[in-house]
């Protein structure tokens, strides 16, 4: 392999990291906007029933792919993670709002 070969793998592989982040960061722009509708109607930061069906989906994608479950598992659940503790800051953030509006 020559040294513009590599250059060339390293390339590709830096565009798909950067499409990668911006596609994670669309994911929390929504995901936030899911947190505050969730502490705006008063619903739990987590939806164990929703977060298993999309790990479910998400293995199975992940071995049509080619890509090993459990590793898409473990990343799904590092992401998820995240998620759920934003949305129990917003929900938190919420509730001192509306305890604030309360005393006024």
């Amino acid at each position: 392999m020559s040294d513009d070969e590599l250059a060339d793998f390293r390339r590709s592989i830096d565009k798909v990291d950067a499409e990668l982040v911006r596609l994670l960061a669309e994911r929390f722009r929504i995901t936030h906007d899911i947190g505050v509708y969730k502490a705006a109607n008063d619903l739990p930061p987590v939806d164990l029933p929703r977060q298993h069906e999309q790990v479910d989906g998400l293995r199975r994608l992940a071995l049509a792919e080619g890509l090993d479950p459990d590793f898409c598992e473990r990343f799904v659940h590092f992401v998820m993670d995240e998620v759920i503790r934003n949305h129990k800051r917003i929900a938190e953030a919420a509730s001192e709002f509306t305890i604030e509006q309360e005393t006024l």
